[in-house]
């Protein structure tokens, strides 16, 4: 017993002198939190519509007050991931063609995919296969860029074939029928696509890879500690330490609250998500 309360005693002194960075400011934690909230929403409403023939999709529709309903929640959902997909891409290209930032096109801080991430893809393939070293990854790696652009298409062909067919009196004034129908088959087919991607390949790589197991707590609290900036993004660490620019980004440690905030949440959302996957590809084998 004693030896228990040393060992909790290391770990919380550990804990309260480590040194924590920012990796994501709050304009960003709150953009993800929407964009989060918004996705749940348009899957979980989007996938009743899918598989509207399942035992569970038409039993949630009951409760809610009927597919009228489903409907209504996935049209509202839909304008607000819309209108945070475009203050995005507005901030985007605020920064990069008005502020003339060079760093958010191209550099160790852009979701464009470069060379490096090639090179780390390479590297990390290797290390799976005890080939190589860990490659040194800086502030986005490479299947973080994949996640982050997997989404970005995702949201523009999903949306506007959404709004093609929410809008379709307008939009048959200009294109032929043919079309319309595509826009169908495209929204309901990738939404699917979108929804295992998420699910599937976003949670794993982001809260059950090791490292992160069993949740990664960074896009909540916005910060990490030394020793997390080190194991995941050590070529980061590296730079900015050879640049003395690490104090720069030091910032205080997350609050208890947040913490338990960023948990509760976290937990939630990989718990609906994974429920989901697994009605959505049962009724898929079944083709309901």
């Amino acid at each position: 017993m004693p030896d228990l309360i040393l060992e909790h005693e290391e770990i919380v002194e550990q804990s309260t002198t480590r040194t924590y960075y920012t990796r994501f400011s709050l304009g960003q934690r709150y953009l993800h939190g929407v964009v989060m909230a918004t996705f749940l929403g348009l899957a979980l409403t989007g996938m009743v519509l899918r598989f509207s023939r399942s035992g569970w999709g038409s039993s949630f529709a009951g409760v809610v007050g009927g597919f009228g309903a489903i409907l209504f929640f996935h049209k509202f959902c839909a304008v607000i991931l819309s209108a945070a997909f475009l203050v995005h891409l507005g901030d985007v290209l605020h920064r990069g063609l008005i502020q003339r930032d060079k760093g958010t096109f191209w550099g160790p801080n852009s979701m464009v995919p470069n060379l490096k991430d090639l090179k780390d893809l390479y590297g990390h393939l290797r290390w799976f296969f005890w080939r190589g070293p860990q490659p040194k990854f800086e502030h986005f790696a490479y299947w973080e860029k994949f996640d982050y652009w997997a989404v970005f298409w995702g949201m523009g062909i999903i949306g506007f074939s959404g709004y093609i067919m929410w809008f379709s009196t307008l939009f048959a004034k200009v294109l032929p029928g043919s079309w319309l129908n595509i826009a169908l088959l495209i929204h309901g087919e990738e939404a699917l696509l979108a929804v295992w991607f998420i699910f599937a390949i976003h949670f794993f790589n982001t809260h059950l890879r090791p490292g992160s197991f069993p949740m990664d707590l960074v896009i909540f609290t916005g910060s990490e500690n030394d020793a997390e900036m080190k194991e995941k993004r050590s070529g980061e660490y590296q730079r900015l330490a050879g640049a003395d620019q690490l104090e720069a980004r030091k910032t205080f440690a997350p609050t208890r609250w947040l913490k338990n905030f960023g948990r509760t949440m976290g937990a939630a959302v990989i718990v609906i998500g994974f429920v989901l996957l697994w009605l959505t590809v049962a009724s898929f084998v079944k083709g309901q």
